[in-house]
């Protein structure tokens, strides 16, 4: 049977990454294979794109160079990584995937969405998630939590660092896209307790594999 192919995504300080983790972990205690991983990074080339990305001393990076960085780093994590392990049976967790350039460039950046979607397909080489769970908050309630993790606005990176407004249209983005998505997107309130919103999570992705199962 082929993987299954589950990403998380959600604005900055959503709480995405700890939930991913989470997963992971209760997937395996379960006796599924999981591969983990993030974008923009997943592979040496995309770790490499993603300190150029984060950089604040790129803060003047054009907002097309910027999409372009990503999708570079989308399509060798594609081929290298997610591709192969989901023909061999993993589940597969991503950290971010294509949404995140919908949501963040497309919206946040204002590019548009047709133009990011028709290079995310060929970023991509046309794959798409089974399934994304989309952690929402506030926006200023993503940055302040940001803020608290990192340590001050010294040590946030260069996407952090962005205005609230950024912020703001890149949840509206996420939520415009779950509009479109319903039976691919789950919206989860990610203000909610850590333990509680970890059970809904593994809950779900349970019954995405039962599904799965049953239709052979």
């Amino acid at each position: 049977m082929a993987g299954l192919f589950v990403t998380f995504e959600g604005v900055e300080g959503c709480g995405k990454t700890t939930q991913a983790e989470l997963l992971r972990e209760n997937l395996e205690r379960e006796g599924h294979t999981v591969v983990f991983t993030r974008e923009p990074g997943g592979t040496d080339v995309g770790e490499r794109i993603r300190d150029v990305l984060l950089d604040t001393r790129l803060a003047g990076m054009d907002p097309l160079a910027e999409l372009f960085l990503y999708l570079a780093s989308r399509a060798q994590h594609v081929r290298e990584l997610i591709r192969p392990a989901l023909t061999g049976g993993a589940i597969v967790i991503c950290d971010r995937f294509a949404d995140a350039s919908l949501a963040y460039q497309g919206a946040g950046r204002q590019i548009g969405d047709l133009k990011v979607r028709h290079l995310n397909g060929i970023a991509t080489y046309g794959l798409v998630p089974d399934y994304t769970l989309l952690l929402d908050v506030p926006a200023e309630v993503g940055l302040e939590r940001t803020l608290n993790r990192v340590g001050g606005e010294a040590r946030q990176d260069r996407i952090e660092k962005e205005k609230l407004d950024f912020h703001a249209r890149v949840r509206t983005g996420y939520l415009l896209l779950a509009e479109k998505e319903p039976g691919r997107i789950a919206v989860l309130d990610g203000t909610r307790n850590k333990d509680e919103l970890a059970r809904e999570i593994l809950n779900r992705v349970r019954r995405v594999l039962e599904e799965r199962k049953a239709r052979g």
